[in-house]
């Protein structure tokens, strides 16, 4: 099997952006301990969105910044229309493993730093996944 270098730089960036959204998502559900479960499980994931796809958003533009350059822009638009339809599919399994997961270990009462990290863990993998099997599948890269 071929390696495809676009589909490498897009997962390590998703790779660099779970590890720090993932370490101030256990932040945060450790500081929001005392609130409601499912408050503190939405607030989780609202915080660790805002990390993931800000910094995603910076390391995509300079990975791709000179090749969208020599790019049509036509291309360029087709392109990222694949991009974020395979994002949002992948977002529709992330969150829809992220959510019960991370509330369920919180109801049953593990420590919440840890229960952010392995709802983060287990709904990251999901998301990885399905977002390189669609970037495949359209041949997006």
């Amino acid at each position: 099997m071929k390696l495809n270098p676009q589909l490498l730089k897009i997962n390590r960036s998703f790779v660099i952006c779970f590890i720090i959204s993932a370490s101030v998502s256990a932040i945060v559900a450790q500081l929001l301990s005392d609130f409601e479960n499912y408050l503190a499980t939405t607030f989780i994931i609202i915080v660790g969105y805002a990390v993931y796809f800000g910094i995603f958003s910076v390391l995509f533009y300079f990975d791709n910044k000179s090749r969208y350059r020599k790019m049509e822009t036509k291309l360029i638009k087709k392109e990222l229309v694949k991009i974020i339809s395979s994002f949002g599919i992948g977002e529709v399994g992330y969150l829809g493993l992220r959510w019960p997961s991370l509330y369920y270990f919180l109801e049953i009462g593990i420590e919440p730093y840890l229960a952010s990290i392995i709802s983060e863990i287990i709904s990251m993998a999901f998301y990885m996944v399905i977002v390189s099997v669609f970037l495949r599948g359209t041949k997006t890269f």
